[in-house]
């Protein structure tokens, strides 16, 4: 099968203007437990795209893991490339995928770094080997073998066999202070429904886009 020739029709739902909240974070809500209710997996998976300093964009997934009227929160390792990219622009674009339901939904905004007490509630919080496992990736870094994180994954988990794990010194955190969030609902006929909220002086301004 030739890609051009594949397509499907969007026939879930329509998105209008009447039924759209003043600000965007109660829609966001409202979608996020629609597709965690419909067993959508990895529903908070995200795309995050940033930009190096030669201006060429990059994009990875990670989970959100917190949302707030301050922002989206997501964490990492602090040397990774993401964080490299954001300590020289904090300017940032997320993306939520969810596709079963004819869903995405795109997010600008600004990084802030979190603070070590935010960072260390969530590290305390994750299962072991996840702590251990931040201890074990120089993230974005060159590697020659899989057997070398194998093998240095061995070694920190006998390390730390008998205590609490330490919160790595170069694992951080952002917050994502939102300017706009984009709502896109799949419709018949390629008329799909885009709604877009922007942040101004006043509130929040609601615009609907052509699809």
């Amino acid at each position: 099968m030739e890609l051009a020739d594949y397509r499907r029709e969007y026939l879930q739902g329509g998105l209008r203007r009447k039924d759209l909240p003043d600000e965007p974070l109660a829609l966001f809500e409202s979608w996020m437990q629609q597709a965690i209710t419909a067993g959508l997996a990895d529903p908070t998976a995200m795309v995050v795209a940033t930009v190096d300093e030669r201006g060429q964009p990059y994009q990875r997934i990670v989970l959100l893991k917190h949302l707030d009227g301050q922002g989206f929160v997501f964490y990492t390792n602090m040397g990774s490339r993401k964080a490299g990219h954001l300590a020289a622009n904090p300017r940032i674009s997320l993306l939520f995928p969810w596709h079963p339901l004819e869903r995405q939904v795109h997010v600008t905004g600004r990084v802030e770094k979190l603070s070590t007490v935010e960072v260390m509630k969530y590290f305390s919080s994750r299962p072991k080997d996840s702590q251990i496992g931040a201890w074990v990736s120089n993230q974005s870094s060159r590697i020659s073998a899989r057997g070398l994180l194998e093998a240095k994954f061995l070694e920190m988990k006998q390390k730390f066999a008998s205590g609490e794990v330490p919160l790595p010194s170069f694992w951080g955190g952002f917050r994502v202070r939102f300017d706009s969030v984009e709502f896109w609902q799949g419709g018949a006929n390629r008329l799909h429904d885009r709604f877009l909220y922007q942040r101004s002086d006043h509130g929040w301004a609601i615009d609907r886009l052509a699809p």
